[in-house]
C-alpha cells in the first residue's frame, strides 16, 4: 500500500523531506504547503504534488501522514491537529522549547492513539547505527563511557539563535539524544558549563562553547562537548568505551584519497555542514518512517524520546546558570 504523504513547511529541511519521499517506491509526495507560496510551488513543480494550505492538508482524505517542517513554535499545535485527524506524523525536533507544552502534546497523542516519530536523524546515519548496532551485540562489552564531539564551522545568525532556544536545545539536544541510546540508560545528574568564545555578539544571547556530563544510576558516564567553531569543517566524532574495548566514529571525508609529499600527508576536509554530512541519514529517516506509517514494525524516535532530550537541555542550561549538578527525573 502506497502512503500518502504532505510535507507542511518547503524550506530547507521540508526540502530533504520531499526529495527523500518522492524517491520512495512506497510513497507518494500528495502535497506540500508553505507560507511562502514560492517555496510551496518549487516543490510542486519539482515533484508534481499539489500545493494546498496546512489545515486542509491535515484534514484531506486523500493525506495519510504529514512531515511537519515548519517553525518550531508551530509543531505542537501541527501534531495535535494531525492527530484528532488520524494522521501518521513525522515531526522535526524539537515538539516544542517548554517541556509542558510537549507533555500536554504528547498526552494528545496518547489519547488519539496517533503514531508520532520525532526527526532525530543522528539515529539513522549508517556509522551511528552501526556503532549502536556493535553495542548491542556486545561487542564491547558493558558501555562504561562516552564521549561525544559536536562542532559547527560558524555560529547561525543572532537572530536564529534568539528563536532556537539556544545551543543545548537547539544544537545539543541531538547529542543529548545520541547519548541515551548509546548509554542504554537513563541519566540521573547531568552538570554542564557555557562559555562565549567564539562571538562577543552572542554574549547575552546564548552560549557558544559547552560541555555537558552526564551520569547513570549504574556509573555510566557520557561527556559531551560543543562549539560553533570549528575552522576546519562539520566535525561530529563519537567514541564508547566499554569493558572489553571500543568503538568509535571519525568523520567522514568525500574521498578517503590521501596524499603524500615532501611537506607531509594530506587528506581531505570535512565535509562543511549537515546537510552534506548527514544526507544518508536523511535518506534512511523518512526512509524508516514510510516503513512504519506502512504497518511495519520498526523502531523510531518517538514522542518521548523528543521530551526526554529536551528534559536534558533544559537541566544543560539550569547547571550553566546555577553553577550547580541537576538531578534528573524524566517523570
Amino acid at each position: 500500500m502506497t502512503s500518502r504523504i504532505a510535507v507542511l513547511g518547503a524550506g530547507r529541511i521540508g526540502q530533504v523531506h520531499a526529495r527523500a519521499v518522492a524517491a520512495s517506491n512506497v510513497a507518494q509526495l500528495t502535497a506540500v504547503a508553505d507560507a511562502m507560496p514560492a517555496a510551496a510551488e518549487a516543490l510542486s513543480s519539482t515533484y508534481g504534488c499539489r500545493i494546498g494550505e496546512v489545515d486542509e492538508l491535515i484534514q484531506a482524505d486523500d493525506i495519510d501522514a504529514v512531515i511537519i517542517c515548519t517553525p518550531t513554535d508551530t509543531h505542537a499545535n501541527l501534531i495535535e491537529d494531525a492527530a484528532r485527524a488520524g494522521k501518521a506524523i513525522f515531526c522535526e525536533k524539537p515538539i516544542d522549547l517548554d517541556a509542558a507544552r510537549v507533555r500536554a502534546c504528547l498526552d494528545v497523542v496518547a489519547q488519539t492513539g496517533a503514531r508520532l516519530m520525532v526527526g532525530f536523524n543522528r539515529r539513522f546515519d549508517p556509522h551511528f547505527a552501526a556503532l549502536k548496532s556493535a553495542i548491542d551485540a556486545g561487542e564491547i562489552g558493558e558501555v562504561e563511557q562516552v564521549v561525544i564531539t559536536s562542532r559547527d564551522p560558524a555560529a547561525p545568525p543572532l537572530e536564529y539563535i534568539r528563536r532556537s532556544g539556544g545551543l543545548f536545545r537547539d544544537m545539543m539536544i541531538h547529542d543529548f539524544d545520541i547519548a541515551r541510546w548509546m548509554l542504554g540508560e537513563e541519566p540521573v545528574a547531568l552538570s554542564a558549563f557555557g562559555s562565549v568564545l567564539t562571538d562577543p555578539d552572542i554574549a547575552g544571547e546564548d552560549v557558544d562553547t559547552a560541555t555537558a556530563t552526564l551520569l547513570t544510576a549504574s556509573g555510566k558516564q557520557c561527556v559531551i562537548t560543543n562549539s560553533r567553531r570549528a575552522t576546519y569543517g562539520y566535525d561530529q566524532r563519537v567514541e564508547v568505551h566499554g569493558s572489553t574495548g571500543m568503538l568509535r566514529i571519525s568523520n567522514p571525508r568525500n574521498t578517503l584519497v590521501e596524499r603524500a609529499g615532501a611537506s607531509g600527508y594530506a587528506r581531505e576536509p570535512l565535509q562543511d555542514f549537515f546537510m552534506t554530512r548527514y544526507v544518508d541519514a536523511y535518506d534512511a529517516e523518512l526512509t524508516q518512517f514510510v516503513a512504519w506509517v506502512a504497518g511495519e514494525d520498526v523502531d523510531v524516535p518517538s514522542g518521548d524520546d523528543g521530551l526526554r532530550a529536551l528534559l536534558l537541555a533544559d537541566a544543560a542550561a539550569a547547571s550553566v546558570t546555577t553553577g550547580t549538578t541537576q538531578n534528573l527525573e524524566f517523570s
